[in-house]
């Protein structure tokens, strides 16, 4: 294994606030923010947002676990073929040891962890989305808001967009953690009232095992039942020979930001 650093990666204009902090959680989390070609040059324009989990996996060889999802060349390329509308990115880094946790929206018997997702929740509703409306310029209504991400990710992007419909409308679900505390999120999903007006992009790969797949499906039923409509508020995929991993997911990067943020919308 070699020991040399990895190299950089990040493709675009990005800035960095660290160790943000909130009164909700114990931690602290950097914060990356992708802004899309020509933002500095048209001062009037306003962008629609896409806040993402797991930030240091994003955009950042350098900084990614295990690589990156190359979310900014996908952003590039989608926004310069006139596929994507051009849009302002949030990464939001996992806080490590409390990643669990804060990505679950019920503490988990048999993990014997989670839980705190409706705190993390509030630092995002509360503290980071008003913090980045006011340093960026920005579409604040939740038709041009929303949130996403992949495994418990997935789990607590769904959790929250269901939450506060009133903010997300669009939400990208990759991989989910649907066995999360026995399926939690089919059980919210099928306890909803009225259908919130949400697009979801729900994708899995058919080498993540048959329990993500099926859990996949289940999420899939569960939304049609309360009324979403596949190709039209619901897109769902099982992507063939896709694993869970980072590599799969920025294979569909383009076609999950030209799903959500359509330059012809």
């Amino acid at each position: 294994m070699s020991d040399e650093p990895k190299q950089h990666t990040l493709t675009g204009t990005f800035r960095m606030h660290e160790k943000v902090s909130s009164r909700y959680l114990e931690s602290e989390h950097d914060v990356i923010v992708y802004l899309p070609p020509g933002y500095d040059e048209d001062a009037e324009r306003r962008y629609p947002v896409l806040y993402m989990q797991d930030g240091q996996n994003l955009f950042d060889e350098a900084t990614a676990f295990a690589g990156e999802w190359r979310l900014d060349e996908a952003a590039e390329q989608m926004i310069g073929a006139g596929l994507v509308a051009p849009l302002i990115m949030v990464g939001i880094y996992n806080a490590g040891a409390y990643r669990i946790d804060e990505y679950t929206p019920t503490r988990d018997s048999a993990k014997r962890a989670g839980g705190n997702a409706d705190k993390y929740g509030r630092m995002l509703v509360d503290e980071l989305k008003p913090f980045i409306d006011s340093e960026y310029r920005t579409l604040t209504d939740a038709a041009n808001t929303g949130i996403g991400g992949s495994s418990l990710g997935g789990l607590v992007s769904l959790y929250l967009a269901l939450k506060y419909s009133g903010i997300f409308w669009n939400v990208a679900v990759l991989s989910p953690s649907v066995w999360w505390d026995n399926r939690f999120i089919v059980r919210r999903v099928r306890a909803l009232g009225t259908q919130p007006p949400l697009r979801v992009w729900l994708s899995t790969g058919t080498e993540e095992g048959d329990g993500v797949v099926a859990g996949a499906r289940r999420v899939h039923d569960a939304l049609v039942s309360k009324g979403w409509v596949v190709g039209d508020s619901l897109h769902y995929q099982e992507i063939e020979g896709a694993g869970h991993t980072e590599s799969a997911w920025a294979d569909i990067a383009p076609a999950m930001l030209g799903f959500l943020f359509p330059a012809s919308r």
